[in-house]
């Protein structure tokens, strides 16, 4: 695949009149430079925008559905080729890169099978109400590094069948292979409908505090969105956020130990942890504490660690090296506090960022590995003997993204899932996400949702006509 990345503005190829460099997060090295984008051509990428909203707006959406199940296609056919890019700037094994950028052609297809509701509330002799919902505008999507292609489709299949315009930037250590992403589709659709730009740390500030941006997407840190929040409110932009979690697994003493470990494994440490609906802390029932635990550590020995390129890796390194030490400290803390590790919490001898595998055993509520988003390959494991108390701790959190329960007992799983303070709890599985439901963060992280007709009209106007009939 070419070195040469360009930018995608107004259906356009634009370099970078300045360039950044990407590394292999398995090897810590730059392997390549992608654009750097100047403020003169952000200026040029929302101008190009706000010039196609109005005829991107008045194309029917039946061939808005089409133009996302080309994209779609173009994704699929070149496949391979996006996997093995994103392999190597992101560090995620082949197959799930597959799993990304396929992912993303899927919330393409699916979201474009969804309606735009108009609802009628009144419909009397003396007069007709009725709701439509039209595009907001020019759309800012701010992408992050950890799923660089399925989630920026969560923004852009929405935000284009609406009828929405973009401009999307993708996280500066992950841009590659959604500029070639743009690249490969540029002739889809119209000039200025879709816009990829990329940029080291200062262009997210730029984007988001655009005055001709209507309104601002963003996936990332709940920190980062609180100032995303604050630079959207001068002009008071709308704003979806799906921000940082620390879900909570609730494992009940009638599951079958043998058959839950691996599940359970995977559910906090696949992409190497870093997915903002992992299990990020484990509460195990103390009935089944000792013989899950040990069969969590067993499996867990069993997983390669490594580079994502090489054939049987399952876990790759932590994408980035702030990430990185961010996992290093707080396994520093942990080893500073006296717990206990059941395994990993040593550094990697290998170039690139590796962290292997950690888990602990039982430590305390307030230990900082429990009360904050580690985004990396460890997991507290802590035992519980009353519902009621394990409900308390999972809901004691600034987050509040998802959760899971595993149980045999459903009906007691669905009345203890409407206690759990979550915008999505799973029954039995975890992390499985829908383009026909919604899917949104209570507490800090995040405001508005994403996924299904919800998440659709947040990338929607409502406009209410009453009609007085004589």
């Amino acid at each position: 695949m070419s070195q040469t990345y360009t930018m995608t503005i107004n259906g356009k190829a634009v370099s970078g009149a300045e360039t950044f460099g990407v590394e292999n997060p398995a090897t810590g090295e730059v392997f390549a430079q992608a654009p750097n984008c100047t403020e003169a051509q952000l200026d040029e990428a929302v101008a190009a925008a706000r010039a196609a909203l109005p005829g991107w707006k008045a194309t029917p959406i039946e061939k808005r559905r089409q133009a996302l199940q080309a994209i779609a296609g173009v994704i699929a056919q070149n496949g391979e080729e996006l996997a093995r890019l994103l392999t190597r700037e992101q560090g995620k094994p082949h197959p799930d890169a597959m799993g990304d950028v396929l992912g993303g052609a899927h919330w393409l297809v699916e979201t474009a099978k969804l309606d735009i509701p108009e609802h009628v509330s009144e419909d009397s002799p003396e007069r007709l109400a009725v709701t439509r919902y039209g595009p907001i505008g020019v759309v800012a999507a701010i992408v992050p590094w950890n799923f660089p292609i399925i989630l920026m489709m969560f923004k852009v299949a929405p935000a284009l069948l609406a009828g929405n315009t973009l401009v999307v930037k993708p996280a500066p250590t992950t841009p590659l292979t959604t500029l070639k992403i743009a690249e490969l589709i540029r002739d889809i659709l119209p000039p200025g409908v879709l816009n990829v730009i990329s940029g080291a740390d200062r262009l997210g500030p730029w984007l988001t505090a655009h005055k001709d941006i209507d309104k601002v997407s963003f996936t990332g840190s709940t920190e980062t969105g609180k100032k995303v929040m604050a630079s959207a409110a001068k002009d008071l932009k709308k704003v979806t956020l799906e921000l940082g979690g620390n879900d909570a697994a609730i494992v009940m003493p009638d599951v079958d130990v043998k058959a839950v470990a691996e599940q359970l494994f995977w559910a906090a440490f696949r992409n190497a942890g870093q997915i903002c609906i992992a299990t990020k802390r484990m509460y195990i029932h103390k009935d089944v504490y000792e013989p899950l635990k040990a069969a969590i550590v067993d499996y867990a020995a069993s997983v390669k660690v490594g580079d994502g390129a090489e054939q049987g890796t399952q876990i790759g390194p932590i994408q980035n090296k702030a990430q990185y030490e961010r996992v290093l400290e707080l396994i520093q803390d942990a080893k500073d506090k006296g717990y206990k590790f059941l395994i990993g919490g040593n550094s990697s001898n290998v170039p690139g960022y590796f962290v292997p595998v950690t888990i602990l055993d039982n430590p305390p509520e307030d230990a900082r590995i429990v009360q904050e988003e580690q985004f990396g390959p460890v997991l507290p494991l802590m035992s519980f003997d009353n519902i009621d108390e394990v409900v308390g701790r999972a809901n004691a959190s600034i987050y509040g993204l998802g959760a899971s329960i595993w149980t045999k007992d459903l009906d007691r799983a669905q009345a203890l899932a409407v206690q759990l303070q979550a915008g999505t709890v799973w029954i039995n599985e975890s992390q499985h996400l829908s383009p026909h439901a919604a899917f949104g963060g209570h507490k800090q992280s995040g405001v508005g949702v994403e996924g299904g007709q919800d998440g659709l009209l947040e990338f929607c106007q409502a406009q209410t006509v009453f009609m007085r009939r004589t």
